[in-house]
């Protein structure tokens, strides 16, 4: 027998009101957040647009040859630099500049804010099985989810352009500096610990000294993958209004232009390329 409390949750349908209890909650959202969730809106914009008028005042070439000079800062190789400088240069002689320069403002903002938030969790988590236990099933669910759906309360929150794009990236993204923060700090060998815990280390020391530097691959691992997955998010975010690469992907498709299709998916491989190359850091065998 099924029991009351349960009976006054199935509609008449026999179904649980799974989708109305969650459009309450936004409904209620709205009704007590809204103005938040406006100057959120707001803050969020001015900050893309601010990084927007920095990547497209200069000249293009003269921002490829800052991209081939992080490039070599960061990894002191010869190919990748050049890899790098021709990725763009292909992007720039497509005539796909301005949408790249979007794209690379959306993925900045979910980088920055992914690793942000990411990060401190995964450390967290690392030290605490039970939390990090807990919190699997929410990164799971967090990834499993087609992304498509998590557009419709973005839509209801910020309405559109690049930030409702911007905060379903994050929420997308996030779980992967997550996990990867985790397996770094999780994974530091128990010889360092004990050494430096021997030295009288304190907890705040084992941290920044042992377990930090141990876990540096995973965690650039995790910026790797925060980077791509919110590349690959360009496409989806195109949908509620922002701008990128994901724009003429979307032209494309609504008007089954394969040569617009094709172009602009080998333009977003570029980027991929390209950024691939300027951030990855080799993991020790």
């Amino acid at each position: 027998m099924t029991p009351p409390w349960l009976n006054a949750l199935i509609a008449d349908d026999g179904k649980l009101p799974v989708g109305k209890t969650i459009a309450s909650a936004f409904d209620w959202l709205i009704a007590h957040f809204g103005l938040a969730f406006d100057a959120l809106e707001t803050v969020l914009s001015s900050a893309i647009d601010g990084l927007l008028g920095l990547l497209q005042f200069p000249h293009p070439y003269i921002m490829v040859a800052l991209f081939a000079a992080l490039t070599w800062a960061l990894q002191r190789s010869r190919g990748r630099t050049v890899l790098v400088a021709l990725c763009f240069a292909f992007v720039i002689n497509q005539g796909y500049w301005e949408e790249t320069t979007e794209s690379l403002a959306l993925i900045f903002f979910a980088g920055l804010f992914c690793m942000g938030v990411g990060i401190p969790i995964g450390i967290f988590a690392a030290h605490r099985p039970r939390v990090y236990r807990a919190l699997l099933p929410v990164l799971d669910m967090m990834q499993t989810i087609p992304t498509f759906v998590y557009l419709i309360p973005m839509i209801v929150l910020f309405g559109i352009g690049m930030v409702p794009g911007l905060v379903a990236t994050f929420i997308f993204v996030l779980p992967a500096p997550i996990r990867l923060t985790h397996l770094g700090i999780s994974r530091t060998p128990l010889t360092l610990i004990e050494a430096a815990r021997a030295f009288g280390a304190t907890p705040r020391q084992l941290l920044w000294k042992v377990e930090l530097p141990s876990a540096l691959p995973q965690i650039m691992a995790g910026l790797n993958q925060t980077i791509m997955l919110s590349l690959s998010m360009v496409v989806i975010a195109a949908l509620v209004g922002a701008d990128g690469l994901g724009v003429p992907v979307v032209r494309a498709l609504n008007t089954v232009n394969a040569a617009l299709g094709f172009e602009s998916g080998l333009v977003i491989v570029a980027v991929a390329i390209a950024l691939d190359r300027m951030l990855r850091v080799e993991t020790p065998a």
